[in-house]
């Protein structure tokens, strides 16, 4: 347990003479109540949050204080696209089975999710916070208008495989005339992620033109000439209005889109999106993350006590309540308070109910290399958008092996 309080101010201590703990976080982890929660119990430490607002900068910052040897929080939360960065750097960071709890496993979260995190001696780095289990969303009444299938059950033979999935997107376009998916590269990135890995092989040798991935791309440009594609960069002002807009029929849908579409398309939508418990190739995982102790830690054993409480069951129940975080922990899965909880939004939907099954199917975690999330989001997506403003998808796919081998050097 942490100490209750300090003999004497030192580093980590605050002018009252407590133990304090950084934690630097980025988006939204539901964690705000929980520290409070942590420093009543807790009385002798003060946590202090250092909060940024989307991942990249937040990695960026990581990777240059590790560099640099000093600035580190005591913990680190570090994004499953940034996972591949940090394992590289292992070495830089405590195994939290020889300084973390005793009594905290692997064997708490799902086995994909810690096995993602230890490295090829053994090391556990990080405990699993959330989850991206993936279904899909899509515009009930809009499938209506082009005389599709409209309730969740009638729905899945549509999202049984890719080749049904943009067959379906052919029958919508050609009925109504409008986009059936937001951006090829929303579409592109979970079919890559199925994958056992990504753009390197296991001894990270960049693996772009031999892993696969050539017919996945003409399956998402073939789509794009079709007319398929809003053409929207995710997460740009355009893509936000496209949800507003009623700009696109069907979204690929990780546990936490939920929240991204309600915030987007706003009131007037409820009711209108719908998700079902089914994702083309049988199922994935886009997102989640963990939390590390880095080395550089003053008080690296309590820090892991925090970081531990902060991933229990119980802990990560409450942050899905507060931000929809979707808990990673095998007994936090059988929950009766996720399996329970609902949607409004998406038609009085068993979100809980339904991530849990799609969780259940990923079998293991994609292998990335150490430039992975670096080629995945300043190399494939840009090309995949040069595509859908006009430049042909031979053309594409080269600038994309192109920049991957520099992105490799």
């Amino acid at each position: 347990m942490v100490a209750a309080a300090l003999t004497a101010c030192g580093p980590g201590s605050g002018s009252d003479g407590r133990l304090e703990l950084t934690v630097a976080t980025f988006n939204e982890f539901g964690y705000e109540e929980l520290f409070r929660e942590y420093e009543a119990a807790h009385p002798g430490t003060r946590i202090v949050h250092r909060k940024t607002g989307q991942a990249p900068p937040h990695h960026q910052a990581l990777f240059t204080k590790l560099a640099a040897g000093s600035g580190a929080a005591d913990v680190e939360a570090v994004e499953e696209g940034f996972l591949s960065q940090v394992m590289a750097k292992s070495g830089k960071f405590h195994d939290l089975e020889q300084i973390g709890p005793g009594d905290v496993r692997p064997d708490r979260w799902l086995k994909w999710k810690s096995d993602a995190v230890t490295t090829r001696d053994g090391a556990l780095i990080g405990y699993g916070t959330d989850i991206g289990p993936l279904a899909m969303c899509y515009r009930a009444d809009l499938f209506a208008s082009a005389g599709l299938p409209t309730d969740p059950e009638g729905v899945r033979s549509l999202f049984a495989t890719w080749d049904s999935y943009f067959a379906a997107g052919d029958r919508y376009v050609a009925a109504v005339g409008e986009p059936w998916f937001d951006s090829a590269a929303q579409v592109f990135n979970p079919m890559h992620n199925q994958a056992a890995t990504g753009y390197f092989d296991r001894d990270d040798q960049l693996a772009i033109e031999t892993n696969g991935d050539r017919a996945i791309w003409e399956q998402v440009t073939g789509a794009v000439a079709r007319g398929q594609s809003a053409k929207l960069v995710a997460w740009s002002k355009e893509w936000q209005d496209g949800f507003k807009r009623s700009a696109f029929a069907t979204k690929t849908c990780p546990s936490w889109m939920l929240g991204v579409i309600e915030g987007n398309a706003g009131a007037e939508h409820a009711g209108k999106w719908a998700v079902t418990a089914a994702f083309p190739g049988g199922g994935g995982n886009w997102g989640g993350s963990y939390l590390t102790v880095p080395k550089q830690s003053a008080h690296p054993e309590e820090a892991a006590a925090l970081a531990a409480w902060l991933t229990a069951p119980e802990q990560q129940i409450k942050a899905f309540v507060a931000k929809g975080t979707f808990p990673s922990q095998t007994a936090a899965l059988t929950s009766p308070e996720l399996l329970t909880r609902t949607s409004a939004y998406f038609g009085g939907e068993k979100v809980g109910l339904l991530f849990a099954e799609q969780a259940s199917k990923v079998a293991s975690a994609q292998y990335k290399g150490p430039q992975d999330g670096e080629i995945q989001d300043n190399v494939v997506a840009p090309a995949l958008q040069a595509v859908e403003q006009g430049k042909s998808a031979e053309e594409g796919w080269r600038q994309a092996v192109d920049g991957a081998k520099k992105a490799a050097k």
